[in-house]
């Protein structure tokens, strides 16, 4: 690993632990403590116990508001590193989870580890071939045997969805609003920190243009999104038995 792998690995672990300290600020963390400590007297093999675990052993907390996001950490089997959340955001892109916070993770990773790029295409595929899980959450699987659940995952074949051609458009100029807006502001970075005035204003409003842009495909993806989902365009997921085997 060379420096600037090295440097960029240790700017998107800070940039993960302040998202989630930040997070946790705004919202009343004795919920958090309960539910783990319920999850912890679950059976062995549940996904409940299992999801307790693997937090209890990594040190971490659930961050609210995003307890689901565990399940799917849990259930996929990527690890809780900095590096892993990219790919499982790759995954779960490929998955349909098209959010805005799917998306800004994924990208800014991206932007920071090119030498993964060949594996985050992987996970994207992946993501594509696997039945669709982004609904998923822990109130429903808690108590399912999570080698169920991974069977059920990737042996089972994603069902196809329907295509909508009036969606292909917007689509494509969302996803490219974003990728291009984040590049830009990419590229103008480096020249915010420059002394010269004239570096300042020329590179402040590609900036800020950029982040406009970016911002825009953001809104356009999520309202599309929620446009879907309001006439009745769901995913198909799969059912399971919820006992305990």
């Amino acid at each position: 690993m060379n420096l600037f792998q090295s440097i960029a690995r240790a700017i998107i672990k800070r940039s993960f632990h302040l998202s989630v300290w930040t997070i946790e600020q705004f919202h009343d963390m004795s919920y958090v403590h309960e539910k783990i400590a319920e999850w912890k007297t679950f059976p062995e093999g549940t996904l409940g116990k299992d999801i307790a675990t693997c937090l209890e052993s990594h040190g971490l907390r659930l961050v609210p508001r995003y307890e689901s996001h565990d399940l799917k950490h849990v259930l996929l089997d990527f690890k809780m590193t900095p590096v892993d959340e990219i790919r499982m955001q790759a995954f779960m892109l490929g998955n349909g989870n098209y959010s805005p916070a799917s998306f800004v993770i994924f990208i800014f990773g991206a932007l920071f580890l090119p030498d993964l790029w060949k594996t985050f295409y992987r996970d994207f595929m992946n993501g594509r071939h696997t039945q669709p899980i982004k609904n998923w959450t822990i109130e429903e699987y808690a108590f399912c045997q999570t080698t169920t659940l991974r069977e059920i995952i990737l042996n089972s074949s994603k069902q196809p969805e329907q295509k909508y051609g009036r969606f292909s458009l917007p689509l494509f100029g969302s996803y490219a609003a974003i990728i291009l807006g984040t590049i830009g502001m990419m590229y103008c970075l480096p020249f915010l920190f420059s002394s010269s005035v004239t570096d300042l204003v020329g590179a402040g409003f590609p900036f800020v243009g950029g982040a406009i842009i970016a911002s825009a495909g953001l809104l356009s993806l999520s309202n599309l999104r929620k446009f879907k989902m309001d006439n009745g365009f769901h995913p198909v997921i799969a059912t399971v038995d919820r006992t305990i085997a």
